[in-house]
């Protein structure tokens, strides 16, 4: 596929301060891309750079292989839908979604034809007389959406557009937004700071964290093989511990020798070694080189979650057994289950980046 959207070098800086610091990004054809990271991280501001909203002070946008830099955001194929939808209270369902069309002074019969088509599109046909005020939140989001794809757009901008919704309700839209994005086959960015939302719906996540881009890859790749501990923290629960390369495919942690599979970071080298939660299992204190006690033990429906106190670290466990707390355990991984990485500055970035 073709890009539809580069940006090269881009900077953005409020009041001296460095917002995004040069952003390079390349987002294809009909992908549905999500920006995902902290508050502060820079997403927002990189869509709305790519909206017109607002120009970089350094860089170049690229829209479809052509430079876009200073074109406002009418002239742009873009749309954006906003968390808050700012739909017009005092017109009807029909008249706001038919809007952009008049001010483009369609005839009525191309307007209703494309008004009827995106009602079908977002399951409100049969809504079109309907007051936007006697609508539900997930309702006025669909109308929101019909709005700004009625027009054809080649990429529509949808900035953080489920927050206001309660949480079944945000599931049943993030199956929707992926079903609408893959039958009109158009690009779609997204903005969130929800790491489940970003795994659910999108071809290629975008992590950010303090304006640099942390990682781009598909939600499998991001979650299996985070390039950073900020990455493997933001995305997920993770058990990030201090590591020590003894060689490739030999990892010391906890004072203790671990085979892996990664290589490449040189001997006895200080490196971050990530162990998913889900990917440990207790054991009898006897079968295990690392041991520890089970300090609490949490209920979260399809699995429990224990903390495991070994070593000076609190251990992550999910499983869909118990231990008792209290009680004495080994912990027992495999190669395959730990991930190294080059060594993050500290551990304590990593927690406050997140929190932000």
């Amino acid at each position: 596929m073709n890009n539809i959207v580069t940006l090269k070098d881009i900077v953005v800086e409020f009041d001296g301060e460095r917002i995004l610091d040069k952003i390079n990004l390349d987002i294809k054809d009909k992908e549905f891309v999500t920006l995902l990271g902290p508050s502060g991280c820079g997403k927002t501001t990189t869509l709305r750079i790519i909206g017109g909203f607002l120009d970089p002070d350094s860089g170049t946008v690229m829209f479809d292989g052509k430079k876009i830099n200073g074109l406002p955001p009418y002239k742009r194929n873009v749309n954006t839908v906003f968390q808050r939808y700012a739909l017009f209270p005092h017109l009807n369902v029909y008249d706001n979604i038919a809007f952009g069309l008049r001010v483009q002074k369609l005839s009525e019969k191309d307007i209703s034809k494309r008004v009827a088509e995106m009602l079908k599109l977002v399951n409100l046909t049969g809504f079109e007389k309907r007051s936007i005020t006697r609508l539900s939140g997930g309702q006025q989001q669909r109308v929101a959406i019909a709005r700004a794809l009625v027009n054809h757009p080649k990429v529509l901008l949808l900035d953080e557009p489920l927050g206001a919704l309660d949480l079944k309700l945000r599931k049943e839209m993030q199956i929707e937004l992926k079903r609408i994005q893959e039958q009109l086959e158009i690009t779609f960015i997204y903005v969130t700071h929800d790491q489940e939302e970003a795994l659910t719906m999108s071809d290629t996540v975008v992590v950010m964290n303090g304006g640099i881009i942390q990682q781009v890859g598909s939600p499998v790749d991001i979650y299996n093989e985070p390039k950073n501990a900020f990455v493997a923290d933001f995305i997920g629960e993770s058990n990030i511990l201090n590591g020590l390369m003894i060689r490739d495919r030999l990892v010391e942690i906890s004072g203790r020798n671990f085979e892996c599979v990664d290589g490449g970071f040189g001997e006895n080298t200080p490196v971050d070694v990530v162990i998913r939660p889900e990917d440990i299992t207790l054991v009898a204190p006897e079968e295990a080189q690392l041991n520890g006690i089970v300090e609490s033990v949490i209920f979260k429906g399809v699995h429990y979650e224990m903390l495991i106190d070994a070593y000076d670290f609190r251990w992550i466990v999910h499983s869909t057994k118990a231990a008792e707390k209290g009680a004495s355990v080994g912990i027992t991984f495999t190669p395959d289950d730990i991930h190294i990485m080059n060594k993050m500055k500290s551990h304590e970035s990593v927690k406050e980046g997140a929190d932000e």
